[in-house]
């Protein structure tokens, strides 16, 4: 079964017994560029100078790829202009998790469970049903980082995302967090896919960087 990379990290940031997601906020934004990352290895959308364009705007027939190429050129249509990948990531990070999420469920590797705390306030979690595809993603990311095999194409742009958002704990829990970090940043700055590609992610650090510095300081001012 191939899931698009905005699953990937979803299923690493889900506890697989409590269905609690952890890291919410940096998982958030990694699993918006990992629909992107996605759109921009299947040709479909481009970045370059910080804005977002689609290039290609034909069915990739995968839905949660599909639905938000269509919401992208929408966007930028109203907007009459390509817009910024910071506009589109402060956009799309609030419901990008949920579409990756009812995804999972659709393909039965999650399943949605709601309660309510307290007997007042309902919650949703998502425990895991099937861990097969989140063990072969955790052994292809172990090979990579942890024993130095290639990774193939995907494989490098998911670790680029996930080393981006620091979201190393999630990928690798119990390993020590600076030598993973320092692999994931040598395969992150290598040359695994096309330049456009590769700028793409750097274009969308830039904008996670940014976006949560300005996060903090609104926060604490």
């Amino acid at each position: 079964m191939t899931v698009t990379l905005a699953e990937e990290i979803t299923l690493l940031s889900l506890d697989d017994g409590s269905g609690e997601a952890k890291d919410r906020q940096a998982a958030a934004w990694a699993v918006a560029g990992g629909i992107l990352l996605d759109l921009a290895l299947a040709g479909r959308v481009s970045v370059a100078d910080g804005r977002l364009a689609v290039v290609d705007g034909s069915p990739t027939g995968e839905p949660l790829l599909d639905e938000r190429l269509a919401l992208v050129a929408a966007w930028a249509e109203r907007r009459g202009r390509a817009p910024k990948v910071t506009e589109w990531l402060t956009k799309d990070q609030a419901k990008a998790p949920a579409a990756a999420v009812a995804r999972l469920c659709e393909r039965g590797l999650v399943v949605e469970e709601r309660r309510r705390v307290l007997g007042l306030f309902p919650v949703r979690r998502y425990p895991e049903a099937d861990g097969s595809v989140e063990r072969e993603l955790r052994g292809r990311l172990r090979a990579a980082v942890l024993d130095g095999a290639a990774p193939d194409e995907r494989t490098a742009g998911l670790i680029a995302l996930v080393h981006g958002a620091k979201l190393h704990r999630l990928a690798f829990p119990g390993e020590p967090r600076k030598e993973v970090a320092a692999r994931m940043e040598e395969i992150a700055a290598g040359r695994w896919a096309a330049e456009d590609v590769r700028t793409a992610i750097r274009e969308m650090w830039a904008a996670m960087t940014a976006v949560t510095v300005a996060t903090i300081v609104a926060a604490t001012g």
